[in-house]
């Protein structure tokens, strides 16, 4: 292995643009959801007629879920199987399709992403309100979003409508957390699947689906980590090589000496559905 000087040189060079982690292919695992938000999500767009993806990030994940639907569909709205794209049938991506962020960098590059395949995306502070008009999506979704405002997802969705989102869990990664910032009681109790679900309904949504999970990471070596925490820059606030050198020297230690430093994310799924008009 590389010497730390030379791995913390590199992860902190190296640009956190966008959202994809294939930097740390071979330097750090985790494991995935076993119900598959992106396929799940590829075949709700293909069942919308307009829909919405809140804080897309770099657009990574829309993007994925969009490639799938085409496949499965194709451009023209005909499936894999050679099914005809009449009236009622499932369509490649929605008429309408449109997707918020805040970070300048990630609007970049997800406006470069999603473009071409004709979604529109807009600018926006993550806070309320949405920029859209009441009921104007029968869909919105969302993957690992820093806060649900539901009555602002209730009031843009129509009558019928479904939020269709992966969150994520409570204490997620705190292995790592807590080993630079210590223990974190109050913090562990955030992002509870029945607090946000509670929330929902109070917004007048109706929770059909919600599932949780946790699930191993691990970091194989020191530049992975100090990697991921500029990142995810919420995991560790104000996080720097400088301000933690003492701790990454400990942790790149611990690392030669007894092997990948091992934590755990929280994912839940949840699926919840706008009443219909009159009910």
């Amino acid at each position: 292995m590389r010497t730390f000087e030379e791995l913390i040189a590199e992860a902190g060079a190296v640009s956190v643009d966008g959202w994809d982690f294939s930097w740390l292919d071979g330097r750090a695992t985790e494991e995935r959801p076993s119900w598959g938000y992106q396929r799940m999500l590829a075949e709700r767009l293909g069942t919308a007629s307009a829909a919405l993806d809140v804080q897309t990030g770099g657009g990574e994940v829309l993007a994925g879920a969009a490639r799938l639907a085409t496949a499965a569909f194709g451009p023209s709205g005909a499936s894999a199987a050679g099914a005809g794209a009449g009236s009622g049938a499932p369509r490649a991506l929605p008429a309408a399709l449109a997707a918020t962020e805040s970070w300048p960098p990630n609007v970049a590059r997800a406006t470069e992403l999603l473009h071409p395949l004709g979604v529109v995306v807009v600018a926006d502070p993550d806070e309320p309100p949405l920029p859209f008009a009441d009921g104007a999506f029968d869909l919105v979704t969302s993957r690992h979003p820093v806060k649900a405002w539901w009555s602002e997802i209730e009031r843009v969705l129509r009558p019928g409508g479904t939020y269709f989102a992966q969150h994520v869990g409570p204490a997620s990664g705190f292995e790592l957390v807590e080993y630079f910032l210590g223990p974190q009681p109050q913090a562990r109790q955030a992002r509870r699947p029945e607090d946000e679900s509670a929330a929902a309904r109070e917004a007048g949504l109706e929770v059909v689906d919600l599932r949780s999970e946790r699930l191993r990471m691990e970091f194989r070596d020191i530049g992975a980590v100090v990697y991921f925490l500029r990142k995810v820059i919420w995991m560790v606030p104000g996080f720097t090589v400088d301000a933690h050198l003492d701790r990454l020297r400990e942790l790149d230690a611990l690392i030669r000496a007894e092997g990948p430093f091992v934590a755990h994310s929280a994912r839940f799924l949840i699926e919840a559905r706008k009443p219909e008009a009159g009910r």
